[in-house]
């Protein structure tokens, strides 16, 4: 049988994975159609060997959306030519649109879309013959390498054991001035692209594509282009703009301003096994390993820290109850959250947080960050391969002295910069350096309904407007300023308006002595992260905001860990006598002050002061209310705005 091409049979004895459509997904559809179009493209390779183009790229790592384009090696038929990041591109893009065939390996994945991502609108040939789907037509699945080996290649002496991290740190040594480093990269680079070239003449004589032929079927790894000089001295040193760093140092980024003591901890499963400990305060972090639950928690505690951010799971997915696989939502609800999800699609590898190995410590995170909330300290989840991802910081896969070295650079000072610290440790720090990220607003919060957010940096993120978070006993005069703030832009909201929705639903009349009871039985039940989630959505997308009537640590906890340094909580006092006088002349009390005040839902209300970042005695009239209002929260809409010009990337 022959196609319609007149190839051989052997493509249209395969069998047809299109008769399966209906029970394939759109993705794997997609696929079919892309491995059943491989014919026209290899035909027209053997047909017209000077129009093909091999080409493989090399970048700072996987992940499309966070790491960037570093080297281009192509191929064609009379010259192989390299193009490095900060070189101008007009060869390598004339080359593309000049090609008819564009051959790759896991290019329609991995190559195209960071050439796309790195020069915009690209012509490309008209036909792309991507080998890895081609090879696994024939019976050679796995990686490139793999299908060499198993094909009995020998293309990469002295390179037999080298792989995409090995180039992600050559392009790290290149950059800081090791021009062999360089060379090193090109040629492995290079076999890859001669790789290729020997995989295609095993498929072009295992399926016979060109046998109509008249002429010679070509063999294109046969052919001898000529070579790019790969030695050190046809280098210079690297230009100042391969040189620039993707972020901006500590001290631009947040002017060395910092005053926090931010805790990073990269958690292990068991307390048997030490974790990573890191202190940062400022720019200067120490470093340490502890084993226990309990000297976590002192070692915290005696930090006085102000926030600190785990490297571990803090939440399950929506709709999980438990971490274990006995759990009956298990099936319905799966095993990664919102958050692991959107690394995925990023192309950040990251593990979800109810894989059987990750059970024992997504436990672990939750029980601690909960200790740790209960005693009014904010927790906040990081991961900090994503971060030196994105902080374009090798991460320790590819050795520990190259992520001290990265954190170093980045500005951060400490013992750890000599490299002699654990990996675990030097993720601590990372997860603390993180934390610094969200204080200062500069972060993105990765997370889906009902479950904690993951915080990942940004430097492209600004900081937000002041966020005012009201407290104090009854009748002190909460409302009063949050109204204040209303009439002045800020976007209203507080802790009743959630009560009076429930109260509404099940048909009772919402005042004072309901609302204290509602509130209780949603602490007792929910919790009130839940109320707060609450009130954060009915905020969400505001620059400026107040929130009444914050009852427990727990609300400043939570509130700190969604908003950072954005949040600034006032606790609003008067005299006993002034707030009986006041609580007298509103309507539809239900009970007296000292009665509303020994409810169970105001116990916690003089712990919850302590937190406050500043007292507000409301005893002198409207006015001077008013303007010490204004002074409070403009000093500190500046204080939170005090950030350097932000160097473009």
């Amino acid at each position: 049988m022959e196609t319609h091409d007149g190839q051989s049979s052997f493509w249209t004895d395969l069998p047809r994975t299109e008769k399966a459509a209906p029970r394939l997904s759109a993705a794997r559809n997609a696929a079919a159609r892309e491995l059943a179009a491989i014919p026209l493209e290899l035909s027209a390779a053997v047909r017209n060997p000077d129009g093909v183009l091999f080409l493989d790229v090399e970048t700072t790592g996987l992940s499309r959306y966070y790491d960037v384009l570093t080297v281009v090696g192509y191929q064609t038929a009379d010259r192989h030519r390299v193009f490095i990041a900060g070189d101008d591109p007009a060869e390598l893009l004339n080359a593309l649109a000049g090609a008819e065939v564009l051959v790759t390996f896991n290019g329609k994945m991995f190559d195209v879309p960071f050439l796309l991502k790195t020069f915009g609108t690209v012509q490309l040939p008209p036909h792309h013959l991507d080998l890895r789907f081609a090879a696994r037509r024939i019976g050679l699945a796995g990686g490139q390498k793999a299908i060499e080996i198993e094909l009995g290649l020998r293309l990469r002496e002295g390179f037999e054991r080298s792989d995409g991290a090995m180039a992600v740190i050559l392009w790290h040594r290149y950059l800081r001035g090791d021009l062999d480093a360089l060379r090193r990269l090109l040629v492995y680079n290079e076999a890859d692209v001669r790789g290729m070239t020997a995989i295609l003449d095993h498929i072009v004589s295992r399926t016979g594509v060109g046998d109509d032929l008249l002429g010679e079927i070509p063999v294109f790894s046969n052919r001898n282009p000529t070579p790019s000089d790969y030695s050190a001295a046809s280098f210079t040193p690297p230009l100042p703009d391969r040189l620039a760093r993707r972020s901006p140092r500590f001290d631009e980024l947040f002017c060395d301003a910092v005053g926090a003591t931010v805790i990073g901890i990269d958690l292990t499963g068991s307390e048997a096994k030490p974790s990573g400990f890191a202190v940062l305060r400022g720019r200067d972090v120490a470093t340490s390993l502890i084993a226990t639950d309990d000297d976590l928690v002192d070692a915290v505690l005696a930090s006085s820290a102000t926030l600190v951010s785990i490297d571990s799971p803090l939440s399950l997915p929506r709709g999980r109850t438990v971490p274990w696989d006995d759990d009956p939502a298990r099936n319905e609800f799966g095993i990664m959250r919102i958050c692991e999800r959107t690394l995925k699609r990023r192309g950040i590898n990251v593990y979800p947080c109810l894989l059987p190995s990750m059970q024992k410590l997504t436990a672990r995170g939750m029980r601690l960050a909960g200790r740790l909330r209960g005693l009014g300290v904010p927790v906040i989840e990081s991961y900090p391969g994503a971060a030196q991802d994105i902080m374009g910081i090798p991460r320790k896969g590819a050795g520990k002295e190259w992520l001290a070295v990265g954190l170093s650079e980045f500005g951060l000072r400490g013992p750890f910069a000599d490299g002699q610290v654990s990996h675990d440790e030097l993720d601590a720090v990372t997860s603390a350096l993180v934390g610094v990220f969200f204080l200062e607003g500069r972060y993105e919060a990765l997370d889906g309904p009902d479950e904690n957010a993951l915080i990942v940096p940004s430097l492209e993120a600004k900081p937000g407007g002041p966020i005012v978070a009201l407290s104090g006993p009854i009748s002190a005069g909460k409302t009063t300023v949050a109204r204040m703030l209303e009439a002045k832009g800020f976007q209203y909201a507080r802790f009743s308006m959630v009560l009076d929705d429930l109260l509404e639903e099940r048909g009772i009349h919402p005042d004072r002595v309901s609302r204290q009871a509602i509130g209780m039985e949603i602490h007792e039940t929910k919790g009130q992260s839940w109320l707060c989630d609450r009130i954060v959505e009915r905020l969400e997308g505001a620059d400026m905001a107040v929130i009444d009537g914050l009852r427990w640590p727990e609300d400043m906890v939570h509130l700190f860990e969604r908003y950072g340094n954005r949040l600034l909580h006032i606790r609003v006092e008067a005299s006993e006598a002034i707030r009986a006088k006041r609580y007298a002349a509103e309507p539809d009390q239900g009970r007296s002050l000292v009665e509303a005040e020994a409810q169970p839902v105001e116990r916690a209300v003089e712990e919850l002061g302590r937190l406050a970042s500043v007292t507000l005695t409301n005893e002198s009239g409207m006015d001077a209310l008013e303007r010490e209002v204004a002074r409070l929260v403009e000093a500190y809409a500046a204080k939170i705005g005090e950030t350097c010009q932000f160097p473009s990337s």
